[in-house]
């Protein structure tokens, strides 16, 4: 049966504008991506069938074009637009971000993180540069690779600091293994970027460690 045979009030458009988006499921809401189903198969079935396919949603969404690609249904075309809209979240977050204190909205910072840092499959260390009154900067990807092995230079913090004249700074780092527990060494560079950057008078308010879906707060841990 297609969608339009179904009644009004359980199509995903329809049930999206008089309901809201959270309400829909994963499929439902991969369906409206998808707009059209394949001969004999709607939408939603579809959709039901990628999501088992990949596992979840997220799998589906992180996948590189050569495994998207692979869906049944999928391809170039779908590639891009999902890319498109991915990216768009991601800038809606930093706006929103840029608008308020980063400081005093822990939530929004996170969710502004985990867009750019959750999935990525190795650890990245970045910064978030602030002004005088908390506001967003930049956002500034910094090291690449586990902070074990790779080198975090607190140098090269202290010159894009002062390069951006930001007052103050907030750490972020994801640890692809989903776990958001900090480690020893993410304690010990913590401490040696926040004396580095006490020699320019800069603040280090918090550092943010970002995993599957959750995430630590140092300064909410007492550990800054």
């Amino acid at each position: 049966m297609k969608i339009m045979d179904w009644p009004q009030q359980e199509r995903p458009r329809e049930k999206l504008l008089s309901k809201g988006p959270e309400q829909l499921s994963d499929a439902e809401l991969l369906a409206i991506f998808l707009r059209t189903g394949l001969p004999g198969i709607s939408a939603v079935d579809l959709a039901r069938g990628l999501l088992n396919e990949f596992g979840d949603l997220r799998e589906l969404l992180s996948s590189d074009v050569s495994r998207f690609c692979q869906g049944k249904g999928l391809g170039i075309a779908k590639f891009v637009q999902l890319q498109a809209t991915l990216e768009m979240a991601r800038r809606y977050y930093q706006l929103q971000l840029e608008r308020t204190n980063a400081f005093s909205n822990v939530n929004q910072t996170v969710r502004f993180l985990m867009s750019r840092l959750r999935d990525e499959d190795r650890e990245v260390f970045a910064l978030l540069l602030l002004d005088s009154q908390h506001q967003l900067i930049e956002y500034k990807a910094l090291f690449y690779g586990s902070i074990d092995s790779a080198v975090v230079y607190p140098r090269e913090i202290v010159k894009l600091v002062l390069d951006k004249q930001a007052a103050a700074v907030i750490l972020a780092h994801n640890h692809p293994s989903g776990v958001a527990e900090p480690s020893i060494a993410d304690k010990q560079i913590t401490q040696r970027i926040k004396s580095a950057l006490e020699l320019i008078d800069v603040t280090v308010l918090d550092h943010l460690i970002i995993g599957d879906g959750q995430s630590v707060s140092f300064a909410q841990r007492g550990l800054i």
